[in-house]
């Protein structure tokens, strides 16, 4: 008898599926169930900054990116010099990792469930970064706000930005996919 590979959904892959799929549909009038908008991708990206000159600092950002992504993060070199940040061309000055599939859903649950609400001061994220493209950039101060990070053995507090990326053909259409998808965005 042959074995079958199951694919277990996430509960944001569940969501989108049931609720935010046909609602766009709904709103929007696609004809297909494909003209539905959806997230295709997140970036997560971390620069280095001072952390890189400092003992140890590279390895801290890429152990906490790998734990907070489920995911090794890739190096991003400086494409030219600049003398006033004293980087040189070639030099690794960020780390970035690209989610797709679960990994994505999976880090976009924890992002909204867990690691929004811990931000400090947070009044909800602006409906101004969205772009046209439909890619909402969510800057995030210090990466401790993450579960996988424990508090009592960080040496350096980063910050980091992820970019979701969306398949949205109009900024309308991205902001009411955040919005069903749970984002807390602020009322315009």
């Amino acid at each position: 008898m042959r074995k079958r590979y199951v694919m277990h959904m996430t509960a944001m892959q569940d969501k989108y599926k049931k609720e935010v799929s046909p609602a766009m549909r709904k709103r929007f009038g696609y004809s297909s169930i494909m003209a539905a908008p959806r997230v295709t991708k997140v970036v997560v990206h971390a620069g280095t900054g001072r952390l890189g000159r400092d003992k140890g600092g590279d390895e801290e950002v890429i152990k906490y990116l790998t734990a907070i992504t489920g995911q090794r993060p890739l190096p991003c070199a400086a494409r030219s010099s600049i003398a006033s940040f004293k980087t040189r061309q070639g030099q690794v000055i960020g780390y970035k990792v690209t989610l797709r599939g679960k990994r994505m859903y999976d880090f976009l649950e924890r992002l909204i469930g867990v690691a929004i609400p811990r931000m400090r001061d947070f009044r909800g994220l602006d409906p101004k970064s969205v772009d046209q493209g439909g890619s909402l950039t969510i800057g995030v101060r210090e990466h401790i706000i993450f579960p996988e990070t424990i508090g009592e053995d960080t040496r350096f507090i980063f910050g980091l930005e992820a970019t979701v990326n969306t398949n949205a053909k109009t900024r309308e259409e991205a902001l009411e996919l955040f919005r069903l998808l749970g984002l807390p965005l602020k009322r315009m």
